[in-house]
């Protein structure tokens, strides 16, 4: 987990990644940064993320976005 915040705090660090819920509901993640998200993703998990995974849900918070890495890995 501690790395997908790493990841997230280098691409945006305006948010608060340990708390918010909502970074798609609200806004707080461009597309341009989601893409930059999948990217660094992809290179430090070893995973390959498909558009099918693009959803709102898997990228609304930190804890989301690791659970997709979770399965991805799995």
């Amino acid at each position: 987990m501690d790395e997908v915040i790493q990841i997230l705090e280098e691409i945006q660090p305006d948010n608060d990644y340990e708390t918010c819920d909502t970074l798609i509901d609200d806004e707080l993640l461009d597309s341009f940064a989601i893409l930059s998200i999948i990217s660094e993703l992809e290179d430090a998990f070893d995973i390959r993320i498909s558009p099918a995974e693009i959803i709102p849900e898997n990228f609304n918070s930190a804890a989301a976005i690791y659970e997709m890495v979770q399965r991805l890995q799995g």
